[in-house]
């Protein structure tokens, strides 16, 4: 990986993710993957090293896995003095608490606004928000922003000195992510897409997957990609009149597989509830309906 004038340049983009082997992504930034890949964690949860000398932070340790835990552990550049989540699901904060009992590290993040679905052994030292920032040693600096969508307490962290984006679930690589009502909110989701576009960014650091380049032409697609599900929700319901979650998933997802329309109807929730908010759809019982 080379890293001329202290950014990470993506010269891994194409090469698959490993479970387990640390991987240096800049002078201040290593990546270490947990393994624990499947449907809804791609390859694997990502954990991200970020500092210098003997004051390292943490972003995102994972599930409470005891063999995750001690490669991170292994793995680690230098002391960890900072244990930061960008949100709390399962996948992504579990290992928090048990890395800060061995450590001894300041725990930092926020506390989910609905308990449904969360790691509930997440108690930070400290709650983040946005504008806030964590200084380590020569200079690194972490921004918060906070970015709810997915989740109402995610946290992005920006590494000011890189432009590197530490996304978590808000953006990850290969794919996109589930909004799930009620904690999961479509139009904040938007919002917050909204704004990172406003932000210097070089490059993106996701929960899953690999760096994604070109961020900003990569938070356009997702703008686009959800605008336009929208518009064909909008569709369905002027097309087909009232219809159930379930039957209304068969016409606007018709192109996921079968076995996903699950997941896909918390999402095509998230769409109705911000189309409802917009005054371009309404329920009748468990029936939805465009509006007239």
């Amino acid at each position: 990986m080379s890293h001329e004038s202290g950014k990470p340049t993506e010269v891994s983009a194409s090469a698959a993710v490993k479970p387990g082997v640390p991987v240096r992504l800049s002078q201040r930034v290593w990546r270490l993957t947990c393994a624990n890949g499947g449907l809804m964690t791609g390859p694997g949860t990502n954990s991200y090293f970020v500092g210098e000398g003997d004051d390292w932070a943490l972003i995102d340790p994972g599930p409470a896995s005891s063999r995750h835990l001690r490669a991170l552990q292994l793995a680690a550049p230098g002391p960890i003095r900072h244990i930061l989540v960008t949100h709390t699901h399962p996948d992504h904060s579990p290992g928090a608490v048990p890395l800060r009992r061995l450590t001894g590290a300041e725990l930092l993040g926020r506390v989910s606004a609905h308990a449904e679905g969360q790691d509930r052994t997440f108690a930070p030292d400290r709650e983040l928000g946005e504008g806030d920032t964590l200084r380590l040693a020569a200079g690194t600096t972490l921004r918060v922003m906070h970015t709810p969508g997915h989740a109402s307490n995610h946290l992005c962290y920006l590494l000011e000195s890189e432009g590197l984006l530490f996304t978590g679930d808000h953006i990850i690589q290969g794919s996109t992510v589930v909004i799930d009502p009620p904690d999961g909110d479509m139009r904040a989701y938007l919002a917050s897409l909204e704004r990172l576009l406003t932000e210097d960014l070089t490059m993106i650091a996701p929960g899953h997957g690999m760096l994604i380049c070109e961020p900003h032409d990569a938070l356009c697609a997702l703008i686009a990609h959800r605008l336009n599900r929208e518009s064909r929700v909008h569709a369905a319901l002027s097309v087909h009149k009232a219809q159930s979650l379930a039957a209304l998933c068969e016409h606007v997802y018709a192109e996921v597989p079968a076995v996903l329309h699950g997941l896909a109807e918390r999402s095509l929730l998230a769409h109705l509830l911000k189309l409802e908010g917009d005054g371009r759809a309404h329920r009748r019982g468990d029936l939805w309906l465009a509006a007239p």
